[in-house]
């Protein structure tokens, strides 16, 4: 009885050592989550999926340019009658027949239609990889600014933890202070309620964070249900706050830099080509045409080989197809094709209107952030100088408990203040470079400060 009951306490420790195992969390640090990011994300995925179809269009737009060839072979089975004069008689006569060729066509001009097609294919390919490369630094932003939330609420933690334990070594004091009968039982009372409400601030900031984890969880596109420990980076806010910016620069970066813009011009020039792909519809077509062919028939005299070689033929033929009227048909596919590369270089002005937009509020944004920060600052330092005088002064007698206790809100908040103004920062630079197009998978880093 008792070495069963200790086999199952060891199995029940295995056991037990085997979930813990199972369920040990797993550890993604800043460039892990930038690489599942790339891998992963549907944005980037979606991406790579356009840039393959504009390949496979441009590959099938060069293979429409060479000539074509193709093998028919065809049989046919003849049931009939016939008069058999040397046995004064109709007779059944079956048959049978087979016809073989091979036949190649090419055209050598269709109003540089074949060309501009081409040409046109190869911009569109062009345009999605530019947009490809947009999807990545958008894959690669939302990461960064997904490790910056995580960061900001890892700081709010830490300051809602200060906090409580401030107040109740406080606490712990008040209640010396009663039983000295220096303060009244209220005061004690009172101060238990705060530290009853830090102990709700500080779950309010650890739910905070793991909501911040759940984000990362969706931008990476991993398992809900798994474990993970991310492992954040390091964020220099001191390098970020001596940074200025000019707005002309930034937009002559922008312009520049920016390839869903780049993607946009390349779509006004694929647009072009297929104006004079449609146009060309008007012009003559010239192609050449060759065939060879030869067949067999079992009703005539000769051998299988003999006929073969008797009724070979072939045929080289040169074709001119001008258009005199086709309803309309070409004029109207110009038009179409005229109105949507208007589109798309009013596309173009759009993107370019929205790219200098962009730019402008990050630019605001950036230098609000500056000074916030600054502001921020000076109140965290006003805040800790009057919770500082306040407490000497409620030790002595000389100020009430809701007057420490508002000093103490007041000092937390501001040390809240100051993180959130600290990140916000870092993040303002962040997306200054991405709305330069300067982020990139390898100097994201840098953007971070």
């Amino acid at each position: 009885m008792i070495r069963r009951l200790v086999y199952n306490a060891v199995g029940l420790t295995l056991a037990a050592g085997t979930a813990v195992a199972q369920q040990a969390p797993r550890t993604i640090t800043f460039d892990d989550a930038v690489s599942i990011a790339l891998r992963e994300n549907i944005g980037v995925r979606q991406a790579q999926n356009a840039v393959t179809l504009e390949s496979a269009s441009v590959r099938q737009s060069k293979l429409n340019m060479l000539p074509d060839l193709k093998l028919s072979v065809s049989g046919a089975n003849s049931v009939g009658r016939n008069f058999d004069a040397t046995a004064g008689r109709l007779v059944d006569q079956n048959s049978h027949s087979v016809n073989t060729g091979i036949s190649s066509s090419v055209t050598l001009f269709d109003g540089f239609r074949n060309v501009s097609t081409v040409k046109s294919a190869e911009l569109g390919e062009q345009a999605s990889t530019q947009s490809l490369e947009r999807a990545k630094q958008t894959a690669v932003f939302t990461v960064a600014s997904n490790f910056l939330s995580l960061v900001t609420q890892q700081e709010q933690l830490k300051v809602q933890e200060q906090a409580l334990a401030a107040l109740v070594a406080q606490e712990e004091q008040i209640k010396k202070f009663v039983d000295a009968g220096i303060r009244p039982i209220s005061d004690l009372y009172q101060q238990q309620a705060s530290v009853a409400s830090a102990r709700t601030s500080l779950v309010e900031a650890q739910r905070a964070l793991e909501l911040a984890k759940v984000d990362l969880i969706q931008t990476l596109q991993l398992d809900p249900a798994g474990t993970y420990d991310f492992a954040a980076p390091t964020v220099n806010d001191a390098a970020a706050v001596g940074k200025s910016f000019q707005l002309d620069s930034l937009l002559a970066r922008a312009y520049e830099r920016r390839t869903d813009l780049d993607a946009a011009e390349t779509r006004v020039d694929a647009a072009k080509q297929d104006v004079r792909a449609a146009s060309a519809g008007k012009l003559p077509t010239v192609s050449v045409s060759a065939g060879y062919s030869t067949g067999y028939n079992s009703a005539a005299d000769a051998a299988f080989r003999d006929q073969l070689d008797q009724r070979r033929g072939g045929s080289l033929s040169l074709g001119v197809s001008i258009p005199l009227f086709d309803r309309g048909a070409a004029s109207v596919s110009e038009q179409r094709a005229q109105i949507q590369a208007d589109n798309a270089r009013l596309s173009l002005e759009q993107q370019k209107q929205e790219v200098a937009l962009q730019v402008r509020r990050a630019y605001l944004d950036h230098q609000a952030a500056q000074q916030r920060l600054a502001a921020a600052e000076a109140q965290r330092k006003a805040a800790e100088q009057a919770l500082t005088a306040v407490r000497e002064r409620y030790r002595v007698g000389a100020a009430t408990l809701v007057e420490l206790t508002q000093a103490q809100a007041s000092a937390t908040q501001a040390n809240g203040a100051l993180v959130s103004a600290r990140y916000n920062l870092v993040f303002q630079q962040a997306l200054m470079a991405y709305y330069t197009g300067d982020l990139q998978a390898g100097t994201v880093r840098e953007s971070l400060g």
